[in-house]
């Protein structure tokens, strides 16, 4: 049974009929010098199919290893998502067919995770907590990419062909899985959101992954369910892949609820599928069919041996733990004395955790603090992006901060230098001078501005002989304008009160 927009149930009544359940993938791609179980490269962007081998391509005679790093990293994340480590645990073949997957299979972990039965605790706009539970953190592979051509979509139905990339098949993943979310009522959405946004913050903080939504290194998958009011069975789940932002996240979970809603509250069935999420439109379309375990017909990967990690080796790991970002927020709320409404508000503009890195990075907390809630927020909103999506880095930031303070830039050169920064220009010192945008605080280059200026005022001139010194800025905004803001204002002002005098 499909459903058009114009029929879904209104969210009231589905909170009022129904309880939702959901259930939440997420897939962290690592960032590791080498995929997971062979030494291609991993980076981003590369030429199509540059970076692969007959391994990763799964041709006959290949063999894999496990890449250390990656199962480190595994087991970091683990211990932040305060799970348990396992101390025995093997990898399995995945068996499907993707025009993607070129080995047609995939190789992950089934039954024997490294990482079970942890939790996660989120922090909602309004300061109220919801603990998350987690099933599971696995270790497996990327698949490879697929670019339909043509069609008004992007995918598959009306594309007039298929092109494949196997840069990415191989790349190391940590799938993280919950355990059914329950007791989320009309918040789920929020909720959904708040949990995809906090686990992005935890794996930022570990550096394991760049987790960059709109690149795909993080991807959420969110199930959905309804059951009526009462009941204690499940319904069907219908699962919703790869969207690429938390705003979307927290639209597609909503769409859900609504849409079964209607299914249901129609006499209709829920099948059970992936669905598409479509960002232009906030709604989803059917996708394939979900397999079941016994579908993908799962058997222990004969080529490699199990992992065990040493109990000693898990504890040295935990030691390396950052303080985690709800830990830091509490720590700098204290240190800034921000309000709770000041810090959600800094958190909910995802703009906390890119501040204090600006300051880790030698900015003061003010000016950080203003350039990313300000100048930098109005540019993400302008490109339609999450805030930390745009290409400027803290240390960056910093570094622009550091140019100002000490005179060489002044804030709408400033300005100019992130513009810079942001398309791509190089770093700030690089954007200063290909684009000559340093201060001129040469005195004779500006006395020669300077003498320009009262030249072309003489009654402005006049009057500030005469002790109205204020009239000093008609002739300093002149001198501004006549070098493209490259002069130093203070400067330029004390010159043109001494030539005066």
């Amino acid at each position: 049974m499909t459903t058009d927009i114009s029929d879904l149930l209104d969210y009231d009544e589905v909170v009022e009929r129904f309880d939702p359940v959901l259930g939440l993938e997420v897939h962290v791609e690592l960032h590791t010098n080498t995929k997971m179980f062979c030494g291609c490269p991993t980076t981003f962007g590369a030429e199509p199919n540059t970076q692969v081998c007959p391994t990763c391509l799964g041709l006959p005679g290949s063999l894999p290893v496990v890449n250390g790093k990656g199962v480190e990293s595994a087991i970091r994340i683990g211990l932040a998502l305060n799970c348990e480590i396992a101390e025995w645990c093997r990898f399995a073949r995945k068996n499907y067919f993707y025009p993607d997957q070129p080995k047609n299979f995939q190789t992950s972990q089934y039954d024997e995770p490294i990482a079970y039965n942890g939790h996660l605790d989120v922090v909602l706009e309004d300061g109220e907590v919801f603990r998350v539970e987690i099933e599971r953190a696995h270790m497996e592979e990327d698949t490879g990419k697929s670019l339909h051509v043509g069609g008004s979509t992007g995918r598959i139905h009306g594309a007039d062909y298929s092109l494949l990339d196997y840069n990415r098949a191989g790349v190391p993943l940590i799938e993280i899985v919950t355990k059914p979310i329950v007791g989320a009522g009309e918040r789920a959405p929020e909720i959904a959101k708040a949990y995809v946004g906090a686990l992005r913050d935890l794996l930022r903080a570990l550096d394991v992954s760049d987790v960059r939504m709109d690149q795909g290194s993080l991807r959420c998958d969110a199930n959905v369910s309804l059951m009526p009011k009462g009941a204690n069975v499940f319904g069907t789940r219908t699962e919703t892949k790869n969207v690429n932002s938390l705003r979307s996240v927290e639209r597609a979970v909503r769409y859900e609820m609504r849409r079964h809603a209607a299914v249901l509250v129609g006499g209709g069935e829920i099948v059970q599928e992936t669905r598409h999420f479509d960002e232009s439109t906030a709604t989803t379309s059917a996708g394939r069919r979900k397999e079941t375990a016994e579908d993908y017909r799962y058997f222990p990967e004969p080529d490699l041996v199990p992992v065990a990690p040493s109990r000693e080796w898990v504890e040295e790991l935990r030691a390396t733990l950052p303080e985690l970002p709800w830990e830091r927020r509490k720590r700098v709320q204290a240190e800034w004395n921000l309000s709770d409404l000041e810090l959600r508000d800094l958190v909910s503009a995802g703009a906390l955790d890119l501040i204090v890195s600006t300051v880790d990075a030698g900015a003061e907390p003010d000016a950080a603090r203003s350039w990313w809630v300000s100048y930098l927020a109005q540019q993400a909103n302008a490109r339609g992006v999450e805030l930390d999506a745009l290409p400027i880095t803290p240390v960056q930031l910093a570094r622009v901060i550091a140019l100002v303070a000490e005179g060489t830039l002044t804030n709408k050169l400033a300005r100019q230098v992130v513009d810079g920064v942001l398309a791509g220009e190089g770093e700030p010192d690089e954007v200063v001078a290909t684009r000559g945008l340093k201060v001129v605080s040469d005195d004779s280059a500006l006395l020669a501005a300077v003498d320009e200026a009262l030249a072309a005022q003489p009654d402005v001139a006049e009057k500030i002989r005469s002790g109205k010194v204020q009239a000093a800025g008609a002739v300093v905004g002149a001198v501004m304008k006549a070098t493209k803001g490259q002069a130093d204002a203070k400067r330029v002002r004390e010159l043109v009160l001494e030539r005066c005098q």
